[in-house]
């Protein structure tokens, strides 16, 4: 079997041949057959075919826009289709021997045609009969077909389809060889075009393309799988088009494209602009990268989906650059040498994290003069999917003139060195010899290499395209060279299984024939089918043309009246077709709850109206492909005929209200108005209609009631009218007003306007009374009015003469109602009587008031108090809520003051006049009782006591303090001070040894002695020993650090009586007085080194002893300096870029555990170091972006809390960064889950502060993702308070307690929560010392816990 092409030609050229021979009755003259719309040319082995398609003419855009769409034109005429079959006899396929010739080969590549032959005549190209024919089809690369006889003949003719001009056919009329030849289309087209689909029945599927051959670009769309089960003009049938690469694929063109917000990231940005055929061009666009913390992402595409990321070569290079000064990255896009289908638009995408920034910009491609406008895409468009055509391709685009392009031959004997080469060694080939075209050399190299293998399975392979009406059956056909081969047929990929019961496929084997028959064709069979026999295959496509329903009885016009039924009944050419119904130009609704009812029965089709409405009426068409049928449909309504009319009626207040009528026809519906207005069926009003009776009930009537009633009939013009009346006697509404026992109460002074509710029909004639006199409506002070639902009664300014009983009588032709209102007025009370203060102290008073006389109507509530010093004018109010007794305390007087009092009575209404002043009194009192009364020191004759001045001391102030004790066993106080004492500290002296003692004092004034105050428990006089014990401060509990050349200054307290010995022990052994200075008093040690050295670096011990009782602290002193640098510092491995150090620690890491590493660089040639990277823990490094061709030294230095090391370790060999290529595999990791729920390595430890020092807590916690710190006081979270501040670095979590005081003792604890889990430590945190009474209350501690941490304080001393 031959070849056959079918060629799309454009509508606005025409087909040349060239030269055109005229007919003569010559042996070589071509034989016309014609019959079934086509006319065939047979001559020889060759038959030319033409014939009418019908089709669709699809343009694509001519901007060549990767995502364009395709949109059908205006419907054209059939037009003809040049097909072209070159049929060679059996004997020439036989006798050649030419290994690249294959027999069966077909390849067909279609598309519709838009155009029509005006030539005289078709292509003709005339090939003598016994001359064999020889194939030759390389997968995008050019198409030659030759035609050879047994003996060769001097002179073949060539039929040459050259890039710009049309198909020409020269054929001499001798007869000669014919040599057909289409040259390749790569030096016009650009390497981003897609190629040309082509179906080929060779089971060999084409070798696929080098990744760096600039035909990549070319390579069909969309690429045919891996197990050639689908063709790849099957797969979707998408529209082929020319782009700069592969892209988004075809199917996700109408999937929605996520765009993440934009954000401004761009500071400069790429601009439209234009450029000529040839010409080069650069975008660039710029990111300022003052924020960004990392490189952000750029991406360039063309159209809306084609990354061009992975197109560049020698047409497209992608550039980008940082500049650090102006921290700006630049990207830049070049295109060299553009080419007019590079023109159209382009998109640049910046992301950051969760920013994204995105710029459009068109390029314009301008064509020189010379050169053709040429759309090579054209040529390769598919046609749209909905044609009978779908998936042709269009070649129309070939028959243009075009120029070839020459291109650039490689030197020859790189040439020779590539076709001897292995393929993985091309690109060192390249690089050596300075090739920049290797794509292309790697093409023609394709060119000479490809060989086609002849099948050995098929004899005769599938037709290319198979055609098939809608319902009728088609044969598939397939001749096997090896008849006992198993075969096994395919539909779109899945394999067909023959089933006993299905009748839809079934297979045949006639001789070396296999048959496969499908049964009544449908829309599912267009598909891709093909068939396997061992491991060859071929392929074809089923294409099923749908057959246009024809209407073969029209609708007719139906004229009714309302209610009744319709029904439009048409019938159509074909059982099941699929139709449209219609009403004036829009589809009809057929759902479920639709008016209208669809019906089909065989080839009928029923449209059901069942109960008919006016709106009904219009023009009702069905539609169906092969033409449609309309029909109008009049609705009238019927006559009208009033049986009983409504009559007028008169209704009492609350009773029912019926309305009837009787109208024919029965079933027409009708709405009730009153006064016009559409009234509603609901609870109250009840609408029925049964056939022809209508009737309204109203259950209730209201007086709203009333009015003029309407009945109108739906469609008619005609209405019934009646007059409905309703009456009421009268009644008076008080329980609207919600007064109490009817009793209205106002304030005096007020306007009273009192507004009764009053109902009634007729409106009722009302008269208000007080006793036996009638208010009148022309009143002054008082007058009384009516209107159409209530009565008033207005009083302009009420009086307590006001207050009584008033009377309303209401009278209408109905009958009579009366109804009783009480109105009181009340008014504010009496002042009371000028209040007494019988009671006076320092600072306060009590005073006693007699409640007013007269309280003003209403009931007293309290009482306001005001005071004011005597010489002043100005009273303040001593109380903001009312005091319910007539006793009360003022207090915060000024001592030595004299003061005046009043009293203000409230009621509801009111408050009352100022009382009379009270009589001027003055405060005057003694201080109060000293305070913190404690015991200094016990000898064996001497007590000495200290306390605190009394808080309050008064105006009288303070003269002095009584000291006084009381021997046990005695109940005589003795004072021990002749004379008052200013001081709050005294000896008491004369004791004897061994009693026991009580000692209280008392502050004096000049009001008298104050309360006393007592220690609470008793004293023996005897000198007390009291243990060593020594305060070591917080700081100095962990080792206490300082580095080289620094002072160090250690402050140790203790306690002990008498003055306790000191000592200090270094690792065992005396402190020498020539490295440090020690200074000891009575209650610390000072340790002083004025110019520390590491010498001072040790544990030492401090002793306090008094008599055989001794306390020891250890303090633990690290004096530490800089490190010395890293050891053995070398070069591991040298590898493309990189270089491999390793090291070890320094020998002396300065007294201090070492913290990172720096590591610097420096080029052989200058020797300057730059650092590499800085604060870096581990001892091996790894070394990246070197510069190829240097030579790099490298040294380190070491690091710890004092800094780097003062001199670094230099490596001995150097590290040559070569530029031979590498290819270092890198090993594959494991990633590790390094998420773990929190875990406290370090908890929190129970400790001791001293009142009024920071105090601090710690702890460590290890948790991935970080967790949450929460910290606590007694099991209550720490949130928002100033006395805590919390800190959290690197795993340590740290409390601050500021100036802690008694209370703020107690649990503490640290929770860590993530999404993992959590862990809670505790500890327990005592504050020892506290604060003096007043400040503690400066604090605004309660009282009551003043008290108790006195006590306890007392108690602790005590024990002491």
């Amino acid at each position: 079997m031959g070849r056959q092409v079918e060629v799309e030609v454009e509508a606005h050229r025409a087909v040349n041949t060239t030269p055109h021979h005229p007919a003569s009755p010559q042996a070589g003259m071509p034989t016309v057959f014609t019959g079934g719309g086509a006319r065939a040319f047979q001559r020889g082995g060759t038959r030319i075919v033409e014939t009418d398609w019908h089709a669709k003419a699809h343009h694509a855009k001519d901007d060549g826009q990767p995502g364009d769409s395709v949109g059908p034109d205006a419907e054209t005429p059939p037009t003809p289709e040049i097909a072209l079959e070159v049929s060679p006899p059996e004997e020439a396929v036989a006798e050649s021997k030419d290994p690249i010739g294959t027999e069966g080969e077909e390849v067909t590549e279609t598309g519709p045609i838009v155009t029509e032959v005006t030539e005289p005549g078709p292509i003709v190209t005339e090939v003598q009969e016994p001359e064999p024919i020889v194939t030759e089809v390389s997968d995008q690369e050019p198409m030659v077909v030759e035609v050879t006889e047994p003996e060769p003949e001097p002179k073949p003719v060539v039929v040459e389809v050259t890039e710009a001009g049309p198909i020409t056919a020269a054929v001499p009329e001798s007869a000669q060889p014919i040599v057909a030849e289409v040259k390749d289309l790569e030096p016009v087209v650009t390497e981003a075009l897609e190629a040309v689909e082509v179906k080929e029945e060779a089971p060999c599927t084409p070798p696929p393309l080098d990744k760096d051959d600039d035909a990549t670009a070319s390579t069909p769309s969309p690429p045919p799988p891996s197990d050639d089960s689908v063709p790849v003009s099957s797969m979707g049938r998408k529209d082929s088009v020319w782009s700069l690469g592969e892209g988004q694929p075809p199917e996700d063109l109408d999937k929605p494209i996520e765009t993440p917000p934009l954000f401004t990231l761009m500071i400069e940005r790429p601009e439209t602009s234009s450029i000529s055929v040839g010409a080069d061009i650069t975008f660039v666009a710029k990111v300022k990268a003052e924020d960004l913390l990392r490189k952000p992402t750029i991406k360039w595409f063309k159209g809306k989906w084609m990354d061009l990321a992975s197109k560049t070569g020698k047409h497209m290079q992608l550039k980008e650059s940082f500049d650090r000064f102006t921290k700006i990255h630049t990207y830049e896009m070049h295109i060299i040498k553009a080419k007019p289908n590079y023109g159209g638009n382009y998109r640049c995408e910046v992301n950051y994290k969760d920013k994204f920034d995105s710029c459009s910009f068109d390029l314009e491609v301008k064509e020189t003069a010379e050169q053709q406008n040429v759309d090579i895409r054209s040529a390769f468009k598919r046609s749209s999917e909905g044609s009978e055509d779908a998936g042709d391709l269009d070649f129309s685009g070939l028959l243009k003139h075009r120029e070839p392009k020459l291109e650039e031959a490689p030197d020859v004997d790189v040439w020779d060195i590539l076709k001897n080469a292995r393929p993985d060694e091309y690109e060192k080939i390249a690089f050596e010899y300075g090739i920049t075209d290797l794509r292309g050399l790697l093409k023609r190299l394709k060119k000479t290499t490809k060989v086609v293998k002849k099948s050995e399975a098929f004899a005769k392979k599938l037709d290319p395209a198979y055609q098939a009406d809608k319902g009728g059956k088609i044969r598939l056909i397939v001749d096997l060279a090896d008849p006992t081969v198993e075969l096994k047929w395919y539909k779109n990929g899945q394999e067909i299984r023959p089933t006993p019961n299905n009748r839809k496929y079934i297979f045949e084997h006639k001789g070396t024939q296999r048959i496969m028959v499908i049964n009544n064709c449908q829309m599912g069979d267009d598909a891709a089918y093909s068939v396997t026999a061992g491991d060859e295959k071929c392929s074809t496509e089923l294409f099923v043309k749908e057959i246009p329903v024809n209407i073969t009885k029209q609708l007719e016009a139906v004229k009714t009246t309302v209610n009744e039924r319709i029904e439009l009944e048409c019938e159509v050419s074909e059982e099941g077709a699929k139709i449209k119904w219609m009403k004036n130009g829009v589809e009809v609704p057929t759902g479920v709850r639709s008016r209208y009812r669809v019906k089909s029965e065989g080839t009928k089709h029923w449209l059901i109206i069942d109960d008919a409405t006016k709106e009904d009426t219009g023009t009702y068409s069905l539609m169906a492909t092969g033409g449609n049928s309309e029909a109008h449909v009049q609705v009238d309504l019927k006559p009208l005929k009033i049986l009983q009319d409504l009559a007028d009626v008169t209704v009492l207040l609350g009773q029912p209200l019926p309305l009837h009528c009787e109208i024919t026809p029965g079933n027409v519906p009708g709405r009730w108005y009153r006064n016009g207005q559409l009234i509603q069926s609901n609870d109250r009003i009840n609408i029925l209609h049964r056939a022809k009776n209508h009737r309204m009930e109203v259950q209730a009537t209201t007086i709203h009631d009333a009015g003029d009633y309407t009945f109108v009939l739906e469609g008619y013009s005609q209405s019934l009218s009646a007059k409905v009346h309703i009456i009421d006697p009268p009644r008076v509404n008080l329980d609207a007003l919600n007064f109490p026992d009817n009793t209205l109460t106002i304030v005096a002074g007020n306007k009273l306007r009192l507004e009764v509710p009053i109902s009634g029909e007729p409106a009722p004639r009302v008269v208000w009374m007080k006793g036996e006199r009638v208010i009148l409506e022309s009143g002054n002070r008082v007058r009384a009015e009516t209107f159409a639902d209530q009565t008033c009664l207005t009083i302009e300014i009420t009086e307590r003469e006001d207050s009584g009983n008033y009377k309303i009588v209401l009278q209408n032709e109905a009958g009579e109602a009366t109804a009783n209102v009480k109105v009181k007025v009340v008014d504010i009370p009496d002042p009371p009587p000028a209040p007494l203060v019988p009671v006076v102290g320092g600072d306060w008073c009590s005073m006693t008031w007699e409640p007013p006389v007269y309280n003003g109507g209403s009931p007293i509530l309290g009482y306001f108090i005001e005071r004011k010093k005597k010489q002043s004018s100005r009273w303040m109010r001593l109380n903001f809520d009312l005091c319910k007794e007539t006793t009360f305390e003022p207090k915060k007087m000024i001592e030595g003051v004299p003061y005046e009092v009043r009293i203000f009575a409230v009621n509801a209404i009111g408050v009352s006049k100022a009382s009379e002043p009270s009589k001027a009194f003055v405060p005057l009192a003694v201080t109060s009782e000293p305070t913190m009364l404690v015991v200094d020191d016990v000898t064996d004759t001497t007590v000495t006591m200290k306390w605190r001045p009394p808080d309050t001391i008064g105006a009288a102030g303070l003269d002095g303090y009584l000291v006084e004790y009381q021997i046990e066993g005695s109940d005589d106080w003795i004072t021990a001070n002749p004379g008052l004492t200013e001081k709050t500290r005294y000896t008491v002296t004369g004791l004897p040894t061994g009693v026991k003692i009580q000692v209280r004092v008392r502050a004096i004034n000049a009001a008298g002695a104050s309360q006393p105050r007592t220690t609470q428990h008793a004293i023996f006089v005897k000198e007390v020993i009291e243990p060593p014990k020594i305060r070591v401060p917080r700081h100095l509990k962990q080792t206490f650090t300082r580095k080289v050349g620094e002072a160090v200054n250690i402050v140790v307290p203790f306690m002990g009586k008498p003055r306790p010995k000191v000592g200090w022990l270094k690792d065992g052994e005396e402190v020498e007085p020539a490295q440090v200075n020690i200074r000891n008093t009575e209650s610390d040690s000072i340790f002083f080194i004025r110019k520390a050295e590491r010498k001072h670096s040790g544990k030492y011990e401090m002793t306090v002893q008094v008599e055989n009782h001794k306390d020891t602290a250890l303090l633990d002193i690290q004096i530490v300096d800089l490190p010395g640098p890293p050891q053995c510092v070398k070069i591991e491995e040298v590898w493309g870029e990189n270089v491999a150090l390793d090291w070890s620690p320094p020998k002396d890491n300065g007294n201090a555990p070492i913290t990172g590493y720096t590591i610097q660089k420096a080029d052989k040639k200058t020797m300057e170091w730059y650092t590499c990277i800085e604060h870096y823990h581990r001892t091996c490094i790894t070394i990246s972006d070197l510069v190829v061709g240097n030579e790099y030294f490298f040294r380190i230095f070491s690091e710890n809390m004092c800094g780097l090391s003062e001199s670094a370790t230099v490596t001995k060999d150097s590290a040559l960064i070569v530029k031979q290529g590498l290819h270092l595999k890198n090993p594959e990791y494991i990633d590790r889950d390094f998420t773990e729920p929190p875990k406290f390595t370090q908890p929190l430890t129970s400790i001791l502060a001293i009142a009024g020092y920071n105090a601090t807590l710690n702890c460590s916690v290890r948790a991935n993702p970080r967790p949450k710190i929460i910290w606590m006081k007694n099991k209550i979270a720490i949130v928002d308070d100033p006395r805590y501040r919390m800190f959290s670095n690197q795993g340590v979590c740290t409390l601050e307690i500021r100036k802690p005081s008694p209370y703020d003792g107690g649990t503490y604890s640290c929770k860590a929560i993530n999404d993992l889990g959590e862990a809670l430590v505790e500890c327990k945190l005592e504050v020892k010392g506290g604060y003096t009474f007043m400040e503690l209350m400066k604090r605004g501690v309660p009282l009551h816990l003043i008290d108790k941490y006195m006590n306890e304080t007392k108690q602790e001393q005590a024990s002491n």
